[in-house]
């Protein structure tokens, strides 16, 4: 699976889905992918930033981090998301930046692309399915291969149940627990194992 290439891109205030983009990362390594682990430029004014500490600790760290740009997208076999829930959606980071994307749409550059997402919210039924659904809609539109982890490993069970993507309950340290770690990595190395077959298909 070498030559399967990964993009996994995020928004994240606070670090919980940065982290999460790091564990899919681990796992997509280790089958031998090509991964790039991206962010979504934020948009939020500065003194919205210095305002929450946590916000502003995770803003400064990751400054080095590389801003997903359309190229990406193209480059990409496979893609990732992992955004925080905003009331049932996702962030206006993320929708954002996939609203940049209708030329690489118009070109027909999104179609057959492996997607799936990831997700975070402040409590276990915070909006996290109906996040993943709105991102998920977007992708259809794209043409994209939506490859959600269901429940094909019991891994799915213990970071609690949810089928459409792994969803983490952030809390103040930003940790996320060994269970939610272990579906993150099943999914991404169930991303990179689809989109082989498929490159392998289309080949």
């Amino acid at each position: 699976m070498a030559d399967v290439k990964l993009a996994i891109i995020y928004y994240s205030s606070t670090g919980t889905n940065h982290k999460m983009s790091l564990a899919a990362a681990d796992a997509a390594k280790e089958l031998g992918a090509d991964v790039k682990v991206l962010k979504v430029p934020e948009l939020a004014p500065e003194e919205a930033i210095a305002a929450n500490a946590g916000w502003k600790a995770h803003y400064e760290a990751t400054r080095d981090v590389p801003e997903a740009t359309a190229n990406d997208i193209e480059w990409a076999d496979a893609l990732i998301f992992s955004v925080p829930t905003r009331f049932g959606n996702v962030p206006s980071q993320m929708k954002q930046f996939l609203d940049t994307l209708g030329g690489l749409w118009a070109q027909g550059k999104t179609i057959n692309k492996v997607v799936s997402g990831m997700t975070s919210a402040q409590n276990a039924h915070g909006g996290q399915e109906a996040t993943l659904f709105s991102l998920y809609t977007s992708m259809y539109h794209w043409g994209a291969i939506v490859v959600a982890p269901g429940y094909t490993d019991q891994s799915l069970f213990g970071a609690g149940g949810n089928p459409y993507g792994t969803s983490v309950t952030a809390v103040e340290d930003g940790s996320i627990s060994e269970a939610s770690i272990g579906a993150i990595k099943h999914q991404a190395r169930r991303v990179v194992t689809v989109a082989d077959w498929i490159k392998k298909g289309q080949a």
